[in-house]
Formats: C-alpha cells, structure tokens, sequence
C-alpha cells in the first residue's frame, strides 16, 4: 500500500520551470540509485532546493513548501538522508547555522562567501574555485595516503564585503537567522 505522501513517478505536482524540473529528476534517479524511495515531501525539498540560487537554511527550504508538503521534522530528515548520499551539500552560516544546496556533480564544488554585515551569500568565482578545488584534492589525497578513509571537507570563507557591496545587498539573499 502507497501511503498519501508517497508517489510511483518522481515529479508527481511538481510545477516549476523546465530547469528545476531538470535538477529535480536527476536528484530523483540519485534518490533512486542510493535505494531510497521516492516520496511527494523528498520530491518537494528536492524542488525547493533545485529552485533555489544560495544555500539555504532548513527554516527557509520549510517556509518555501507548501503548508500541506511536509512537516519540519521531514525536512531535517530527507536533508539528513540527502546529505548521506552525497545529494546535498551542507555549509555554515557565520553564527553557525547550516545552509543547505543540492549537489548534483560531485566532482564539483561551489564555495561561498558570506558576508558577516549584510548577510549576503556570494559564489565564488569559477577559477578561483578551481583553484582552491585543486588545493582540496590534494590535501585529500595526502589524508587519503595517510590512511584516512572516507575524506570529506567543508570550506566557508566569511568577511566584510566592500562598501559597494554592501550597499547593493539593500535585501539579503539569506536573512539573518536568529
């Protein structure tokens, strides 16, 4: 028996743009891969986190389901579980709170910079992260031979963005947290 939050076809209600609907059937066929079922709550998030530009608090993806999608247990749930499998990519917000993105190529990253004025969530530029990626893979490697197994990393960089910055970030990609 089929319980009321579970569908047979991955983008069962999902109504976004042809892009997320993109991200969001390729996260389904992880989903699937990883052996984990795929439900209407774990299709939304997937939906909320593929529509989405900046990683995003665990608050923010609830506020952006539908009231009748998931509860906020769920949510915390499927991130802990998309997480395991490699399907999101948790960083930090400066006071500590996780921030949430999907994470469908896994060779690689995206880095971020957030400013500790405004709050704003800025990528980081394509070469230098390459080169900072470069760096990472190396220092993983090292570990790799040292005998570390199952290497992982997260990278943060926080600052005060410069003047111009600030002022153009009149309304925060990512709302303070409290």
């Amino acid at each position: 028996m089929i319980a009321s939050t579970q569908t047979n076809h991955p983008l069962a209600g999902v109504s976004a743009g042809a892009e997320v609907q993109a991200r969001v059937k390729e996260a389904c066929a992880q989903l699937k891969i990883a052996g984990l079922r795929i439900t209407q709550p774990r299709v939304a998030i997937l939906t909320a986190l593929a529509a989405r530009r900046h990683p995003a608090s665990i608050d923010q993806l609830h506020r952006d389901l539908s009231n009748t999608s998931c509860d906020l247990v769920t949510v915390y749930r499927c991130l802990a579980a998309f997480e395991d499998i490699g399907l999101v990519r948790r960083s930090f917000f400066h006071n500590g709170t996780s921030l949430y993105e999907i994470s469908l190529n896994k060779h690689s990253s995206r880095y971020h910079v957030v400013c500790k004025s405004t709050r704003t969530v800025e990528e980081i530029d394509p070469s230098t992260t390459a080169a900072l990626e470069q760096a990472v893979q190396k220092i993983e490697e090292l570990l790799r031979e040292r005998g570390y197994k199952g290497v992982t990393h997260v990278v943060e960089f926080f600052g005060i963005a410069p003047a111009p910055n600030r002022l153009a970030a009149a309304a925060p990609l990512v709302p303070a947290v409290r």
